[in-house]
């Protein structure tokens, strides 16, 4: 495939945007840019030098000294986020992250400083880039948009898996309750709100596995390529 394209994975919580993400970019040879982590990095940043992301003048001064770029792990080999050459991928999945980025990520200041860095990482095609408002807001001219959905039960099941090996004091109504409230949020903000792209394509993977969503995925970019 010659034809170097961007490619959105926009789509509700915990419902394997990233993990689709990364199979495509690696099949594809692309370069994988996970939008979440920049928000969980800024959400951090706030929560240990106590900003206040309601002021908006505060909010703007601390965007000034927030730096985010994503460094290869030699060891597993994936990108990893770094804030001001920090690498803090794991501290941005914990669930007091998870709690308080929705909030911080509705804020104007903020999605404009991470929407003008995403852009700019797309500068020259050839990425793989998941999130809320990617294909709406970010690359709206995208060549392939893909909107994933997945059942709340299953959804809150992953990420119950997923955060249980991190923290085995992890309960599930709270897991629940935490997924609720991002979708709620995500989805009524005045800025960016999460919506499906009107030229998206819908991928509900509540009863397929990763594999079979995969070759759907690859299938549509080798008839986007193609065209």
């Amino acid at each position: 495939m010659s034809k170097k394209i961007i490619i959105t994975i926009d789509g509700w919580s915990s419902c394997g945007k990233s993990t689709l993400a990364k199979q495509l970019a690696k099949e594809l040879h692309y370069t994988y840019i996970d939008s979440g982590a920049m928000y969980r990095a800024v959400t951090l940043y706030f929560l240990r030098h106590h900003i206040d992301w309601t002021d908006d003048a505060e909010t703007k001064n601390a965007l000034n000294d927030i730096h985010l770029h994503f460094g290869k792990n030699e060891k597993s080999a994936e990108c990893e986020m770094f804030l001001n050459d920090e690498n803090v991928e794991y501290l941005i999945r914990d669930l007091i992250i998870a709690d308080k980025v929705s909030d911080i990520a509705a804020v104007a200041a903020v999605r404009t400083f991470a929407v003008a860095q995403q852009q700019k990482m797309g500068t020259h095609k050839a990425i793989v880039m998941d999130g809320r408002d990617i294909g709406t807001t970010v690359f709206p001219n995208a060549a392939l948009k893909i909107f994933m959905t997945a059942d709340i039960a299953v959804r809150v099941e992953r990420r119950f898996k997923e955060m249980f090996e991190k923290n085995p004091n992890i309960v599930l109504r709270d897991v629940k309750a935490n997924l609720e409230m991002r979708d709620y949020i995500d989805s009524n903000r005045e800025v960016s709100p999460l919506k499906m792209a009107n030229d998206a394509i819908l991928l509900d993977n509540s009863k397929i596995s990763m594999e079979q969503q995969l070759k759907f995925a690859l299938q549509l970019v080798k008839k986007v390529v193609e065209e």
